[in-house]
């Protein structure tokens, strides 16, 4: 099978973040994600997600390593300094889509 090279680009944040994340991840060329509720513990302290502005989302987007760079460049930039943001990669093989 010969696949392209791929990426499973993870972002645990805030989920105060999710309304401008759904805005800005399509103008930064992605075409597809999935959000879901993510609950843990971390340098940034317990996030049990019982309060909206207390929960955590966790974004992942298949993509090439272009497009991850992109992404975690303008995410580093917009909220970093300000938000809990966690930003993660990992080599995928897709085998359906």
């Amino acid at each position: 099978m010969n696949t392209p090279n791929r990426l499973l680009l993870t972002i645990v944040c805030e989920a105060v973040l999710e309304p401008f994340l759904e805005q800005e991840l399509p103008a930064l060329g992605v075409t597809g994600y999935t959000i879901s509720d993510a609950r843990g513990l971390g340098s940034h302290g317990r996030r049990s997600g019982a309060w909206r502005k207390e929960g955590n989302i966790r974004v992942e987007i298949l993509c090439d390593p272009e497009l991850a760079e992109r992404v975690a460049e303008h995410l580093r930039r917009e909220y970093e300094a300000n938000y809990g943001l966690l930003i993660f990669s990992t080599p995928v093989r897709v085998h359906s889509a």
